[in-house]
């Protein structure tokens, strides 16, 4: 592999692998660490809920609190980045990502859990504003759909091997939690030392005034369509990585973390896959097939939920992760190529907000409606919710008049 001279002008290190397909800046780096801390603890909770008794809808909430981190995160966090620079950005997120892992490793109550869950949801917020902004910017003009893509790539592929390795060392090792986050504090400190080699290139000038993310009433309407898509496919995903362990377990009578981890490792790999299958597919096409397969996956929920099939659950989450992943490329897509480089970590966050927002609410109010009414009710009520979303979103797109 080569490094190429113009990466080492501008700081960051851009990899060429040999069969020339794909290159990676150091940010995709830290994307996946990143990432795949945020869903390292799913095939955990079950260790943690019989541990210390709580119930579905805490459960939930649990998991709320790293996208309320995130959310938090990203109405600063772009703006920030668009005017210290990237590395400034970055250097934080892998400090806070590593006291996280440090608090997953000790939680002995649902307090630190949750405290856990928000650190990382900030560090994941800091790194999908300004590193996936920065992936963009190292690419030449004629390159920045697929750096798009790269982006993308990294995120969803860190976020499905957390729960891959948690979930093998579950079912093989005596003391998982303290094995798995031990892991990922080793290799967030590998990050960091990578990270302060990086050089930090400042783009704002005069002194900082935060203000809410926003996105000109011109290009407004380019990611509310992101959104529009990629919001119930983030929600489905969510719904497998918060409830499927429970659902999981309901269907087969016994806790399983390594069908868990499996599971949630296969939604996200099919979130790759598609995403590199339709990377020449045009931008109303990958729109199109996102909805498509998020509506299907809530119908494979709901036979699920009406045979307790455990094969119509995979294929939810396979689907749901389809759906993610063609619905974050499109819409990161469409930013990268209509919104200026001063403005595009702005936009990134504004389209990250949109689609975290009802991934993290959802999932929430489907737990306390499973407390008072039972599985099958919680579970087909979001189904519906989810489904009902993605349609709402084709007859957008039907409307719209995007190549």
């Amino acid at each position: 592999m080569k490094i190429c001279a113009a990466a080492r002008k501008s700081g960051s290190c851009s990899i060429s692998f040999s069969k020339g397909w794909c290159k990676y800046s150091k940010c995709e780096f830290f994307h996946i660490r990143c990432a795949r801390l945020s869903n390292a603890a799913t095939p955990l909770y079950g260790f943690w809920q019989q541990s210390m008794g709580f119930a579905s809808a805490t459960l939930t909430v649990v998991f709320a609190c790293y996208i309320v981190g995130l959310l938090l995160t990203l109405t600063i966090a772009g703006q920030l980045s668009d005017h210290y620079g990237r590395k400034a950005l970055l250097l934080p997120c892998v400090g806070l990502a590593i006291v996280a892992a440090i608090l997953f490793d000790h939680a002995n109550s649902i307090g630190m859990l949750m405290l856990a869950r928000f650190l990382t949801g900030i560090s994941v917020g800091l790194v999908v504003s300004g590193g996936m902004a920065n992936v963009v910017e190292h690419a030449q003009s004629n390159r920045k759909h697929f750096a798009s893509l790269m982006a993308s790539v990294a995120m969803v592929a860190g976020a499905g091997s957390g729960p891959l390795l948690a979930g093998i060392v579950a079912h093989y090792v005596h003391s998982p939690v303290h094995t798995v986050f031990r892991i990922e504090i080793a290799v967030l400190c590998l990050a960091l030392l990578a990270l302060l080699n990086q050089k930090n290139q400042r783009l704002g000038v005069g002194a900082f005034k935060p203000r809410l993310p926003a996105v000109s009433a011109d290009k407004l309407s380019i990611v509310l369509l992101g959104i529009a898509f990629f919001g119930p496919g983030l929600t489905s995903t969510s719904f497998i990585l918060s409830l499927g362990p429970k659902l999981i377990a309901s269907f087969l009578g016994v806790n399983s973390p390594l069908i868990t981890g499996c599971v949630a490792f296969a939604m996200f790999i099919v979130a790759v896959g598609v995403q590199l299958v339709a990377k020449r597919c045009s931008g109303r096409g990958v729109f199109l097939l996102s909805g498509l397969s998020t509506a299907c996956a809530m119908v494979c929920v709901w036979v699920a939920m009406a045979t307790n099939g455990v094969p119509w659950l995979i294929a939810s989450a396979l689907l749901a992760g389809s759906g993610q992943g063609l619905g974050q490329l499109g819409g990161l897509t469409l930013i990268a190529s209509n919104i200026p480089a001063e403005r595009r970590a702005e936009a990134n966050a504004v389209f990250n907000m949109g689609g975290y927002i009802p991934a993290g609410a959802i999932p929430v109010v489907t737990g306390h409606l499973i407390d008072a009414k039972g599985l099958t009710v919680g579970v087909t009520s979001l189904a519906l919710i989810i489904g009902s979303l993605a349609c709402l979103a084709l007859i957008v797109l039907w409307r719209q008049r995007l190549k």
